[in-house]
């Protein structure tokens, strides 16, 4: 039994399927695949992601802004979909809609445990407007204790998504100028520090891809940054540690070139099996 999971930032999933997601989705080995700043209405998501895929959606209270959403393929049966959970436990406020989604997957390797996959945009930050840090640190105090919740359940658990936090220096390229900037700094790194330690959470792409720069995941749109591979690896599936031991292969489906991009952040495609 096997599951391919793939995580996305697709800056405006309209723009992406303009600019060519469509031909990456018909390419991809991918069961599911979870998408952020989503930034469409649900009633959309079924018609832009194609035919084959079921999908559910978190829209953000605020227009144009966030979105997340699941896409499963239909021929998978190991997924209920009436049963998505919308939203983090425990957090209110407008800000923070549109930015947390959960499914579950009954007994999709066979061990007899089910596997929540959760698709999470997290807040970005901006150190010069400070409620955007208390808004990003109450998101992650509150998705700390919600993971515990489901790890401690027994159950498989993979946290995907732009978590847009840089964890150590081999994830961003310019590390030393970005040493005070939000996604990098100290305060929020020790949330991934925390949750791969004493959370019992693994960062699967890092250790199937071992230590050394990136490979990165997005790029800023102003400059070389993409040609010069001066990137950021903000995208992540952190998955419990059994599930974690069953990944067999991570890859980042980066563009080609900067002219065939269809979103400022590439695919990140795990294996399991």
């Amino acid at each position: 039994m096997s599951l391919t999971i793939a995580t996305v930032n697709v800056n405006g999933l309209r723009a992406a399927v303009r600019k060519g997601m469509p031909e990456w989705i018909a390419e991809t080995a991918a069961d599911v695949i979870t998408l952020q700043e989503v930034r469409a209405p649900e009633e959309l998501l079924a018609g832009l992601v194609g035919e084959g895929w079921s999908i559910v959606g978190e829209a953000s209270q605020l227009k144009g802004r966030a979105g997340v959403a699941i896409a499963v393929r239909s021929s998978r049966e190991d997924v209920d979909l009436e049963t998505v959970r919308h939203g983090l436990p425990g957090l209110e406020g407008d800000a923070h809609t549109g930015r947390w989604i959960e499914v579950d997957l009954a007994d999709p390797f066979g061990d007899g445990r089910d596997l929540t996959v959760i698709s999470c945009y997290m807040h970005s930050g901006n150190t010069e407007k400070p409620q955007t840090m208390v808004d990003k640190y109450a998101f992650l105090d509150t998705m700390m204790v919600h993971l515990e919740q489901l790890r401690s359940d027994g159950r498989h658990v993979v946290l995907t998504g732009d978590i847009n936090i840089a964890h150590t220096e081999w994830d961003i390229k310019n590390w030393k100028g970005n040493l005070k900037s939000a996604g990098f700094l100290p305060e929020e790194r020790e949330y991934l520090d925390r949750l791969t330690t004493d959370a019992g959470f693994v960062d699967v792409h890092r250790t199937v891809h071992g230590d050394g720069p990136g490979p990165y995941t997005w790029w800023s749109q102003r400059g070389k940054a993409f040609d010069n591979d001066s990137g950021w690896r903000i995208d992540y599936q952190l998955a419990t540690e059994d599930l974690a031991a069953r990944a067999s292969s991570a890859q980042v489906d980066r563009a080609p070139s900067y002219d065939t991009r269809w979103s400022d952040h590439a695919p990140l495609v795990i294996s399991y099996s």
